[in-house]
Formats: structure tokens, C-alpha cells, sequence
């Protein structure tokens, strides 16, 4: 137990040192200092609690997934019907009543169209996402289950979450806490972000990017009224573009969404000298695309993003690259705010904030202030107290808590590039009290071996032994609980769980393996015949 080569020094005195480094820009940075940034630095982030920022708390409108999903499935059910050998001619399709019915011209074609429509309407584990009913022998009516009903908006939120965070990141902030609330919230806090506006504006739109067809034989005068063509629909004319405050009619299906895109930057038209977005298809839309240009040249298209027409070009000629390019009277900021709006995806849901906080930079730093004054009080009183009890002893474990502290903090800034919250400070003060009373343990047991009458090394030796397996019990248990609050917690409780767990590496380290290694040091050294403990 006391056998240390110099290899195991050399070993134990290299982590120690490099861990306890790699904490100095956190520490620099948190008592008021700028770390150069020439200099390596990892650094611990902080919480929303304690660097300030913004929460919202976004809700999605799931009634506009039941409305996709129908419009989904009308543009599925065309297409099927329209590809099977020999073609299923179907009319009279209508979406009233949230449900998809149409007329089967023949009613020979029912069993056909069941057979191709069964794979359509089953979603996850062959569960049906939709019910098939015949009415009257020719009418076939596809009512959506609840269950699919609930699967999808579970999926849309999955989806709006990953966006959600992706158009976060974008934007350069670290650390966001971004997690569901419920079945249709999404709680966002963003570090460092006192002035939300930009923020909300980002969210706030779906990006929903289509390119339509303009349906040429919509009169003006029903457009103008709000009456659209059978088979079409209106759409107004996006502020400050020429044409505000006037719609156009496209036409419903057959068109292209702006799903299938792999990539959106910002630029200019060197022509004309405007603000543009360049888009990039994937294979399969820029396939799309290029049939849709090939089969309408000469004919306009719109280009609508969330239900607002940016431009209405003209197809003057095949487009074979798979890239577009859209713009819409942009200032430079707006075609880099949309650019990372489509890179990121399109929301499949709406969201709409119904709760704002903001915490100033001023509370968090009254929080660190509060949290390190109470830190330091507790471990002077320890560190009082140990000394007093157990003279050199006590130095050891006072010397071994500055790098359980130090350790602690440079593995979570080097390694786990960890967010630090007022319930991570709880945390730190919870690990100084482990890693004391892992020192208490071995230091009680040392003086009861000697009281025993076993000799300075047998009884230190001895000591370390049996302190330790109490030690490791203890903190097997703490590590499940921690373990159990970083899975099933959120937010400040897994940055408690992460510095909970953490520190008991670094507590049993340095209370146990480093104080063991000094003493053992000291004992070879001095050969004392007696010790005060």
C-alpha cells in the first residue's frame, strides 16, 4: 500500500499537475481577468444562472401537423393512383372534416386501391396511422387514428427540438440548454444572451421553403377577392418586395419543398448587385427541380417561404445543377439570418413564445460572488479544523483538497467542456465535504491502529487499507445517484449530477492515492518513531 517506484510518481504527479492547469483560464476568468487568447483555453461555461441570458418557452401549434399530414397524404395518394398498371383514375378529392376522401371513377378499382394504399396508411411497427373506409361502393375515405395523430406531432417535436438547436449553434453561443417540456413545449436558455429579440425572430420561423407553379389562368379580380381556382392557392407578396400588399395564385401540388436542401449561404448577385440566398439541392431534389424547370420553360414560378411570396421569377431555361438562387429585397443580415434558417431545416411545426425571462449579467455574477464566499468560508473551517486534529496529517489533506478543487475544475473545462450552474457550486461544496471526510476516515483509522499497538508504517499502512473500503463503498453510491440525476434530470440538475460525479473521481484521488503517496514519502524519508495523529 505504501510501495511507490518512481514511475507511479512520476505518473500521479503528471496528471495531477496537467488537470490542475488546465483549470487557470476558468479560474483567471471568473475572478474578473481576460485570459489571452494566444494562450490555450479551456474553460468551464456558465450557466444561465450565473453568465445571465435568456429563457423562452416555446409552443408548437400541432393542429398544423394534422393539416400536413392531410395535405401529405392527398399528394401520396395522387401519385399512387396515378403510377399503378393500369392507372386508378380518381376524382372529387377533398380534405374536409380533417379527413382525405375521393371519388373512384370505377368501383372494380376498390381492392386495388386498398391493396396499394395499406403500406401508406401503417406507420411505426405496423401500427395504423389511418383508418380505410368505403362509402356508398366508390368513395374512399382515409380518417387519420389518434394514435397516428400523436405519433406524428411526437415526431414533429422531436424534429423542432434538433432545429431548434441547430439554428442555436449557428449562431455562435455555447452551452444553449435546449429540452422538451411536455408534449408540445420546448424550453430554451441561452447563456451570455441578455437581448432575446434576435433570438425569438430566429425561432419564430419555420423557414417552410417551397417553389410553386403560378397558376396563369387565375383571373386577377378572384385573386384580388381571396377566390382561388380549383386545384390552387393564394399567397400574399412578402413586405418589401415590389409587389406588397398584392398576392398571386400557385397551384397546389406538384411543386418542390425546400426539405431536400443541402445547403444555404448568404451572397450577392454580381449582376444586379442584390442580396441573395444560393441554395443546393440533394440528388433526389435537384432531379426535381430540373424536371420542373424542363417541363415549364417560359412559365413563372413562386418562391414562398412561410406563406409569404419572396419573387415570382421565370423559367427562361432548364435548370440541370441542382442550385437555385432566391432573393427578395435582403439587407445582408436578413439573407445570412435566412441562409441559417434553411441550412438548419424547416421547422415541421410553428412555434410561438408564451414565456420570456432574461437574467442579467449583474444577478449571475452576485450568484458566483455568493457561491465562492460560501465555498471558501466552509473550506477555511475545515481546513482549520483538520490541521488542529491532525497536525501533519490535516496539512496533507488540506494540500490534497486545493487540487481535488483545482482538478475538478480543469476536467471540466478540458475534457468535459462543461456548463457550471449554481447547483454545479452546490456540487463543489458537496465534493470538498467527500473528499474531507474520505481524510477524516483514514486519519480516525490510523490513530485507532496505533492505539492498537501496531508500529507507524503498519499502522498507516493499515490504515489507508481498511479506510478505503468504506471510502469506495460510499462513493459507489453517490456515483449511481449521480449517474441517476444526470439521466433522468434536465438543466441545473445534470450540472449538479456532473459535478457531483466528477468530484468523486478527483476527491478519492487525491484523499486517498495522493496523501498516500506523500505520506509514504514522508515515512521513507524521516523513519519516525511515533506520529501525532
Amino acid at each position: 500500500m505504501l510501495d511507490f517506484p518512481l514511475w507511479k510518481k512520476v505518473s500521479l504527479w503528471l496528471v495531477t499537475l496537467v488537470a490542475a492547469l488546465a483549470a487557470i483560464p476558468s479560474i483567471y476568468n471568473m475572478s474578473g481577468g481576460q485570459w489571452p487568447e494566444s494562450l490555450p483555453s479551456p474553460t468551464v461555461n456558465l450557466g444561465l444562472d450565473l453568465a445571465g441570458g435568456s429563457h423562452l418557452l416555446l409552443e408548437a401549434e400541432s393542429e398544423e401537423v394534422a393539416t400536413q399530414r392531410l395535405q401529405n397524404m392527398e399528394e401520396a395518394v395522387r401519385v399512387a393512383m396515378r403510377g399503378a398498371e393500369p392507372r386508378i383514375r380518381i376524382s372529387d378529392i377533398s380534405t374536409a372534416d380533417e379527413r382525405l376522401s375521393f371519388l373512384l371513377n370505377d368501383a372494380a378499382d376498390i381492392d386495388r386501391a386498398r391493396g396499394i394504399l395499406e403500406p401508406m396508411m401503417q406507420g411505426q411497427n405496423l401500427v395504423a396511422e389511418w383508418d380505410f373506409e368505403v362509402v356508398d361502393t366508390q368513395r374512399v375515405v382515409l380518417t387519420p387514428t389518434q394514435r397516428g395523430i400523436d405519433n406524428a406531432v411526437n415526431d414533429a417535436m422531436e424534429s423542432a427540438t434538433e432545429v431548434v438547436r441547430r439554428r442555436i449553434d449557428e449562431l455562435g453561443t455555447r452551452e444553449p440548454t435546449i429540452i422538451r417540456q411536455g408534449d408540445t413545449r420546448i424550453v430554451v436558455q441561452v447563456p451570455g444572451l441578455e437581448d432575446p429579440q434576435a433570438l425569438k425572430d430566429l425561432l419564430g420561423k419555420t423557414a417552410q421553403l417551397e417553389f410553386k407553379l403560378v397558376d396563369e389562368n387565375a383571373l386577377l379580380q378572384n385573386v384580388e377577392a381571396g377566390i382561388a381556382p380549383p386545384g390552387s392557392q393564394i399567397f400574399p407578396y412578402a413586405k418589401g418586395t415590389p409587389f406588397e400588399g398584392t398576392s398571386v395564385a400557385v397551384k397546389r401540388l406538384g411543386g418542390i419543398r425546400g426539405d431536400s436542401l443541402t445547403g444555404a449561404q448568404a451572397g450577392v448577385n454580381p449582376e444586379t448587385n442584390e442580396n441573395v440566398v444560393n441554395l443546393q439541392f440533394d440528388q433526389q431534389g435537384g432531379q426535381k427541380f430540373a424536371v420542373l424547370s424542363t417541363q415549364n420553360v417560359g412559365k413563372q414560378f413562386a418562391i414562398i417561404l412561410d406563406g409569404e411570396v419572396l419573387s415570382t421569377p421565370v423559367f427562361n431555361e432548364p435548370i440541370l445543377g441542382g442550385a437555385a438562387q432566391i432573393s427578395g429585397s435582403f439587407t445582408a443580415d436578413s439573407a445570412n439570418e435566412l441562409a441559417i434558417q434553411l441550412r438548419s431545416g424547416a421547422l415541421p411545426v410553428p412555434l410561438t413564445v408564451i414565456e420570456e425571462r432574461t437574467v442579467s449579467a449583474e444577478l449571475g455574477q452576485d450568484s458566483i460572488e455568493r457561491g465562492l464566499l460560501a465555498m471558501l468560508i466552509g473550506s477555511l473551517a475545515v481546513i482549520a479544523l483538520m490541521i488542529a486534529t491532525y497536525g501533519r496529517f490535516g496539512v496533507y489533506s488540506t494540500i490534497a483538497l486545493g487540487f481535488n478543487v483545482l482538478m475538478l475544475v480543469g476536467i471540466m473545462a478540458g475534457v468535459l467542456n462543461a456548463t457550471l450552474t449554481l447547483p454545479g457550486i452546490a456540487g463543489f461544496v458537496l465534493t470538498i465535504g467527500a473528499a474531507v471526510d474520505a481524510n477524516v476516515l483514514i486519519n480516525e483509522r490510523i490513530r485507532e491502529e496505533r492505539k492498537r499497538g501496531r508500529r507507524v508504517v503498519a499502522a498507516v499502512e493499515n490504515g489507508y487499507k481498511e479506510a478505503s473500503r468504506a471510502i469506495y463503498d460510499a462513493n459507489i453510491t453517490n456515483f449511481i445517484a449521480g449517474v441517476l440525476l444526470f439521466m433522468f434530470g434536465s438543466g441545473p440538475v445534470k450540472g449538479f449530477a456532473v459535478v457531483l460525479v466528477v468530484g468523486l473521481f478527483t476527491s478519492v484521488f487525491t484523499a486517498v492515492t495522493l496523501t498516500r503517496m506523500w505520506v509514504a514519502d514522508w515515512l521513507r524519508k524521516t523513519r519516525p518513531s511515533d506520529i501525532n495523529v
